[in-house]
């Protein structure tokens, strides 16, 4: 997380919620950084005698080479909702792609009103053209949405037809929401993956713009299914991320790096004392209840 000219780093445990180490620092952090980060937290879990077994991070190219030389064959996911993101961004490109190539295909008309029944054709066939393109435009979430109800596939099929690279960029999002399925394991979703690919390359128009599908990130973000406890995506870190910010919102103060390190350190104090907290409160209700009663 980028907080001014500050960068922090966190690990957080997924099971809990709780931050487990963090570190500030005062530029962008390098493989050097990140590995230094790795090794500190190693020492802490072999302190206390525990075992990684998994880990998940978001789609920087920062990671895996500290991970593999730090912590060897240890299970590294790629967070699903960053290779999703990329993948949707490509999507709604080509669409937005193919809404210029049919509004380059518009006819010009002469000026002032058709008079002809050439003309008047001519006219008609324009505005087709720019309603189709309006639709598409309007619509374009439903190419890239995870379940479509049962007017919204109506409409996609209105606004696709005579365009079957259109429905095909929506089978493939198809397919590829259906590849981080729980039900499967990672290697039928990496089959699945190979075959994908292979259908993308034999539609040339589509498949320049779907480069991300042949990013080896796409691949490790299938890791999690063959794993229950390992989380699809990082949103343990990201709540924390989202908290921090919520609470530098509030109350402001000047950014610097022992700052933001005092803020860190509180919130995981209020973190570690949350539990009691809720013990305690639960205790004061059912006392209540008893003395009502």
């Amino acid at each position: 997380m980028y907080d001014g000219p500050f960068c922090v780093l966190s690990i957080v445990d997924n099971r809990t919620f709780r931050r487990i180490c963090y570190e500030v620092l005062d530029h962008s952090p390098t493989h050097a950084d990140i590995e230094r980060f790795f090794r500190r937290f190693q020492s802490l879990l072999k302190e206390r005698g525990l075992e990684l077994k998994g880990i998940t991070t978001d789609s920087s190219s920062l990671y895996p080479e500290p991970i593999s030389r730090i912590f060897g064959d240890v299970a590294h996911q790629v967070c699903e909702f960053y290779v999703i993101k990329e993948l949707t961004k490509a999507v709604l490109r080509a669409v937005a792609r193919i809404r210029k190539e049919l509004r380059a295909t518009k006819p010009k008309l002469g000026r002032g009103r058709p008079s002809t029944a050439a003309a008047r054709k001519t006219a008609q066939r324009r505005k087709r053209i720019d309603q189709k393109v309006g639709d598409l435009f309007e619509h374009r979430h439903l190419f890239v949405r995870h379940d479509l109800t049962r007017a919204q596939r109506r409409t996609l099929q209105h606004i696709t037809r005579g365009r079957p690279e259109l429905r095909t960029l929506r089978d493939i999002m198809d397919e590829v929401y259906r590849l981080f399925d729980r039900r499967c394991r990672t290697a039928t979703a990496l089959e699945k993956l190979a075959k994908l690919r292979r259908r993308v390359r034999r539609f040339k128009k589509v498949g320049q713009t779907l480069q991300k599908l042949f990013s080896p990130n796409l691949d490790k973000s299938l890791t999690f299914l063959d794993d229950k406890l390992l989380p699809s995506t990082s949103n343990a870190v990201e709540r924390g991320y989202r908290r921090h910010r919520k609470m530098q919102k509030t109350v402001y103060r000047v950014r610097t790096q022992q700052n933001i390190n005092g803020r860190i350190a509180l919130d995981m104090q209020r973190e570690e004392r949350g539990q009691q907290h809720a013990e305690t409160t639960k205790t004061l209700h059912a006392a209540r209840q008893r003395k009502a009663v």
